[in-house]
């Protein structure tokens, strides 16, 4: 018998839960509606490349090569960036950032207008161009809507940000539905996972990028293959919504495969369960829906990647235009990942900036080392109490909740192996990110897909780490981790807030 089941937590009503997670999902999205409008425009993570995607979708216009951004686009890069993400005030002319070109003459603003939009013309291409098309199809269409009720200019680039509001709300409810599915009986565990959804400052969340539509499609992914875990003979409804949570996951974000990876092994594990049981061919129509379902999509896009790019992911063109190599097979491990100091430096950055995004002011990380710190002991800490609480170790849950954890230890663990062996095949020659002084892929946004699993795993581990302490005590951690959270990312932000080239001062 669980320890849940022995000593259950205080519950609420439905309603009065569901009025906890409405207040969750507002208090998202005022915080992405603040943060998105303070960060100014170009952030470094590529932010006018993803507008370029945004604006050529918009137009049903899906890239069939890098090229530089189209027209449209050209003048709000022109007018609405600034440089202070790569560059100190003292590089600039006078020591100073200039004021925004909105705000000047309108002979200055031509004259600027096409100085910036020539050197854009002759030295950038479009390396994002073979990005899986769903968040661009999506935010496409949200830019026409912006258009058709009268935004223009920098307005309009931020009602695309503000797309993000309804994509974190979304993902509130999803980290809600997943944890209730998990531990219905865990009171804290249901609203811990959203709480800190709420809470969490990851910087692609007040971006434009497609990083931050991952956790809301495999999060959709990662309940349907619990359900289907789960039930003795699945049908075919249950199948189709899981195939096409799992196109969308690819069609989202290339380095959502290895979710995919262990969601094909969790359903091969599933179907070994149904053979062995002789339910097998009466799921056959459930498994075969969602392998349509997941496959017809997912073969489409490589098909148009092989056509239009030469390769079935479509990223040969990137690494050529970013000019990595592959390395031989031999140098792999002369890597600095295969030592202590290596594995240390990749997973504390990679967890850093899980938490908090990778966005830089003045060429310098937007982070205190303290915070970071705080995050990693946090999580590494949180997360193996949640691994040493699972069978075999402990036989504390039932089958289907250790089931469900282990999937989500899998997907964490996959996104993080990944990245690991993204940072070793690679030189990445002259290259500003990742480079050969410093060759890991430490883009924590890379594996947001992965967020769901992973905050049920560390609210798991917290709640096990409090196991002995009440209800009183569990929750007023809780608070105090958000709390940290809000006080440490206002504090390491305000000197933003003043910007004038924000959309406070449009």
């Amino acid at each position: 018998m669980s320890d849940f089941t022995q000593h259950p937590p205080a519950a609420f009503s439905g309603t009065g839960e569901r009025k906890i997670i409405f207040l969750l999902s507002l208090l998202a999205a005022v915080h992405v509606f603040i943060f998105s409008a303070t960060f100014p425009f170009f952030n470094n993570v590529d932010e006018q490349v993803h507008l370029d995607l945004v604006v050529r979708y918009s137009h049903l216009a899906i890239p069939r090569a890098l090229d530089t951004p189209c027209a449209e686009v050209l003048p709000f890069i022109s007018v609405y960036g600034t440089v202070e993400y790569l560059w100190p005030p003292e590089s600039q002319p006078g020591g100073r950032i200039a004021p925004p070109p909105w705000t000047l003459p309108i002979n200055l603003i031509a004259e600027n207008l096409q100085a910036k939009e020539a050197i854009w013309k002759a030295k950038v291409k479009n390396h994002e161009a073979s990005q899986p098309p769903l968040y661009y199809a999506v935010a496409g269409g949200w830019w026409q809507l912006g258009k058709a009720v009268g935004f223009d200019g920098g307005h309009l680039l931020y009602w695309v940000r503000f797309l993000n509001i309804l994509v974190v709300v979304a993902l509130i409810w999803l980290g809600y539905l997943a944890a209730r599915l998990v531990f219905p009986e865990n009171l804290f565990i249901r609203l811990g996972v959203p709480a800190l959804i709420a809470g969490m400052p990851q910087t692609a969340f007040y971006s434009i990028q497609n990083d931050v539509l991952s956790p809301v499609s495999f999060g959709a992914a990662f309940i349907c293959l619990i359900k289907l875990l789960r039930t003795e003979a699945p049908d075919v409804r249950l199948g189709i919504f899981t195939g096409l949570a799992l196109a969308a996951t690819f069609l989202t974000k290339i380095s959502n495969l290895p979710l995919l990876a262990i969601s094909a092994a969790a359903i091969l594990f599933k179907a070994a369960q149904l053979a062995r049981t002789g339910k097998l061919r009466a799921a056959f129509p459930s498994l075969g829906a969602l392998a349509a379902a997941a496959g017809i999509p997912m073969v489409a896009w490589l098909a148009w990647c092989k056509h239009n790019f030469g390769d079935w992911s479509g990223t040969a063109a990137k690494i050529q235009f970013l000019g990595w190599t592959h390395k031989p097979f031999a140098e792999w491990w002369h890597h600095p990942l295969f030592t202590p100091h290596g594995v240390g430096t990749f997973l504390s950055g990679l967890i850093a900036t899980f938490w908090q995004g990778e966005i830089l002011w003045d060429r310098k990380p937007l982070a205190w080392h303290s915070v970071d710190i705080a995050y990693v002991l946090a999580s590494g800490i949180l997360v193996l109490v949640a691994l040493l609480n699972l069978p075999p170790l402990r036989r504390k849950l039932p089958a289907p909740q250790s089931q469900a954890l282990w999937l989500a230890f899998g997907c964490v663990g996959a996104s993080t192996a990944f990245l690991g062996f993204l940072s070793i095949i690679y030189d990445f020659q002259d290259c500003f990110y990742p480079s050969r002084e410093h060759p890991y892929f430490t883009s924590g946004r890379l594996m947001l897909g992965a967020l769901i699993p992973f905050l049920l795993l560390l609210v798991y581990g917290l709640d096990r780490t409090l196991n002995k302490s009440g209800s009183t005590v569990k929750f007023s951690a809780l608070g105090a981790m958000m709390l940290f959270m809000l006080i440490a990312e206002i504090t390491i932000d305000w000197p933003i807030f003043p910007n004038p080239y924000n959309w406070f001062h449009m």
